[in-house]
């Protein structure tokens, strides 16, 4: 489960303007990166990262510098009385070292991605059971991404479910979110937490 599904917009559009259904359509949108953001201890996330470049990644590069650099010595020397066969593994492996290392920043990348997805897992989990329930409990039809809603458009907050999950989890709003929410006769059944304002510098 790398992301949430979502429906596109296009569908969206073609179920709200289709003449041919008589149901009603309820839709909500949602916002995965703003909600990751809200749990308070998201920063360890980053910890993580850091550590296993420092753990890992660095001393993999390290290790990969220095076999590149054994092979290519041992077979500079001893190439000329290799047999063919050996010469050809011993060529092969310093070709695979090589394009390793030359493209050392995208394989980094991709085992940091793997990496976040990883520790990202346990939150989006939680992420997910809070949002099944809204949408079964809410009976919404669709659930767009946020940044899908044209900026022209003001979308009901109380569609917002990035809220309304957040509110399920327990998880802290600023101040001014909730204040719109309540305005918008939005419920809030237990006493929502608020973010604490941000100290001037």
């Amino acid at each position: 489960m790398k992301k949430l599904l979502f429906v596109c917009v296009v569908l969206a559009a073609s179920l709200l303007f289709s003449n041919s259904t008589n149901a009603q359509v309820k839709i909500g949108y949602f916002d995965e990166q703003s909600l990751l953001s809200l749990f308070p201890d998201i920063q360890k996330v980053d910890t993580i990262i850091n550590n296993f470049v420092k753990d890992s990644l660095n001393p993999e590069y390290a290790y990969t510098v220095q076999d590149y650099q054994r092979r290519d010595s041992l077979f500079k020397k001893d190439s000329a009385t290799m047999p063919a066969k050996a010469r050809e593994l011993a060529l092969s492996d310093l070709n695979r070292l090589g394009y390793k290392l030359a493209n050392w920043q995208q394989y980094a990348q991709e085992m940091q991605n793997g990496k976040m997805e990883q520790s990202l897992l346990p939150y989006r989990q939680k992420m997910l059971a809070a949002f099944q329930q809204i949408v079964t409990e809410q009976k919404y039809t669709l659930v767009l991404k946020t940044e899908t809603l044209s900026p022209y458009m003001e979308p009901n907050i109380l569609d917002n479910l990035t809220i309304r999950v957040a509110m399920k989890l327990n998880l802290p709003l600023p101040q001014q979110i909730m204040d719109a929410w309540k305005q918008a006769g939005g419920a809030v059944s237990a006493p929502a937490k608020t973010a604490a304002p941000a100290k001037k510098g």
